[in-house]
Order: structure tokens, then C-alpha cells, then sequence
């Protein structure tokens, strides 16, 4: 059996995220800073560490089978690889920026100016888009200090709090790109068995964590309103409870809704709601 081959971030802010699910998903592996590769001991899988830039490129050429990286990085090297789950971590924006006393508002005061960026490739295209002409300055790291250098009258970055922005005086406007960590596989891999046991895996575990546990006690007189509220993963689950006309309501809730829910069950006569993080949810 075919080892796979799975390519996450060496380090930086996908590092310790991708090591996380991938532990969650009850793979045994140690998480070597020192070395390109650990061996899951419970899965025919092996983890490289690589630099993020990498990723895709590595990917679309089978020389690893997975990998977790931003659809940022992924889009500016115009990897072709196919994108298998989107993870909910990582999430940023890529934004146009300028100095807070610049008089450019929008994208099209930017037509003949230069812009800083570490995504050339992107920061193009959406010129493209907005029908707009300036000089795109390729430069890695320490984007934010473009204008402050006289090398460009605006930038573009990723933007996850903004704080950095503020702290060299810079503004942002313009919303170029969103981005978050992705699982991609090599042409062709997303119907390799062991793949489809990974992914379904990391499903599960993505699913739970959007998801609450919810047990809470109800008279049989108002069940009816409390399960409307309640569709759980596909209908409650209902207990007689000693007290006769009584009775304990089993569910989940997601957790973009929780509080309206809980306000909303309390509500139509929910008491005693006890509230509990899920592992994992196999569908």
C-alpha cells in the first residue's frame, strides 16, 4: 500500500492550525520543528514541513499527494491542483492599502501609481478587472514599509487584524482577495481510498467543531415547540425523565446559532440546559 505524501507550513500562522486537525483526526505523528518529514505511526501517511510557497507547486507535481496551504498562495502561483475542503482557519484578506494621508479612496485613484505587493500575480489580475493602469512593484516582506521608503504610493497585503496596517500608518480601502487554508490533492488523488479516509476524517472534525451538544429537560406539554426549535443532526432524541410529563430532548446546535437558540428554547419552556463541545461527528 501506497504511502501518501502530505505537505503542511514549516512554520508560521498555518503551522500549529494544520498540525491541530490532523492530530484531531487521530493521527499519531510527533511535529518535528527540525525536520521536513514525520511519519504517522496508525495511518499510511507521512508529513513533510515545508515553506508555504512551496506547497502548491510541490502538489501539482506529485511530489506530495495533499497538502494544507491559503488559496492565496495557491492562486498567485496558479497551481493546478484540486481543492478538496476549504479548513475555517487561517482566514485573511488580501487589501489594497495606502498611507492615512493619501488622498486615493478607492481603486480607481490608483491609476498610475505604483503599488508594493508580494502577490503580483493577484494584485494584477484585479487591476485587470477594475480596468486600471499602475506599476505593480514586486517585493517580499515588509510590504507595509513601500510608502514610507518613497517605493510605491500604495501596497498590498494580507490583512488578518489590520494592527500592522495602523502601526506603519497605513489605511486599507480596497478588498483584492479573501483567503483560508485549504486541503488540495494532486490530479487525480481525490479518488485514491485513503484520501477519501483522510478527508472524511477531517469532515468530521470540521463539522463537530461547528456544532454544540445540547441536553435540556421540558414538559411534555411544550415538547412540541422546544423540538421545532431543535432539527439536530437529523431529529432529536427524546428520554422519559422519572418525573412523569417530563422529559430530557437530545441535540445539536450550531454554533453560528447557538445563542439565539438557547434564548429561544428557554424561551418556549427549556430547563436545566446543559451545553457540551463535540469531538467529532461521522455522517
Amino acid at each position: 500500500m501506497k504511502t501518501l505524501k502530505i505537505a503542511i507550513q514549516k512554520s508560521g500562522r498555518l503551522n500549529e492550525k494544520s498540525v491541530e486537525i490532523l492530530k484531531n483526526c487521530g493521527l499519531s505523528f510527533e511535529n518535528y520543528k527540525s525536520s521536513l518529514i514525520s511519519t504517522v505511526t496508525n495511518f499510511p501517511l507521512e508529513i513533510l514541513f515545508l515553506r508555504d510557497d512551496d506547497i502548491p507547486e510541490y502538489v501539482q507535481d506529485g511530489i506530495a499527494d495533499l497538502g494544507i496551504v491559503g488559496e492565496n498562495v495557491i492562486t498567485e502561483v496558479n497551481a493546478d491542483v484540486t481543492y478538496l475542503q476549504k479548513l475555517g482557519f487561517g482566514k485573511c484578506t488580501l487589501k489594497i492599502a495606502v498611507p492615512n494621508e493619501s488622498e486615493i479612496t478607492d481603486v480607481s485613484g490608483l491609476e498610475g501609481k505604483a503599488i508594493a505587493t508580494s502577490y503580483p500575480v493577484i494584485l494584477q489580475k484585479y487591476l485587470d478587472d477594475n480596468n486600471v493602469n499602475a506599476v505593480v512593484r514586486t517585493i517580499s516582506g515588509s510590504v507595509e514599509i513601500g510608502p514610507g521608503l518613497g517605493l510605491s504610493d500604495a501596497i498590498c497585503d494580507i490583512v488578518s487584524t489590520g494592527g500592522t496596517l495602523k502601526s506603519n500608518g497605513l489605511k486599507p480601502f480596497g478588498e483584492v482577495m479573501k483567503s483560508e487554508a485549504v486541503l488540495i490533492a494532486s490530479k487525480g488523488m481525490e479518488l485514491n481510498e485513503d484520501v477519501i479516509e483522510l478527508l472524511q476524517r477531517i469532515r468530521s472534525v470540521l463539522l463537530a467543531k461547528e456544532t454544540k451538544y445540547v441536553v435540556l429537560n421540558v414538559a411534555k406539554s411544550n415538547l412540541e415547540k422546544v423540538v421545532s426549535l431543535l432539527p439536530g443532526v437529523k431529529s432529536p432524541t427524546i428520554v422519559p425523565l422519572f418525573e412523569e410529563d417530563w422529559v430530557a430532548v437530545h441535540s445539536v446546535i450550531a454554533e453560528q446559532d447557538f445563542w439565539e437558540k438557547i434564548n429561544s428554547l428557554k424561551a418556549a419552556g427549556a430547563e436545566g440546559i446543559v451545553v457540551m463541545p463535540i469531538e467529532k461527528i461521522i455522517s
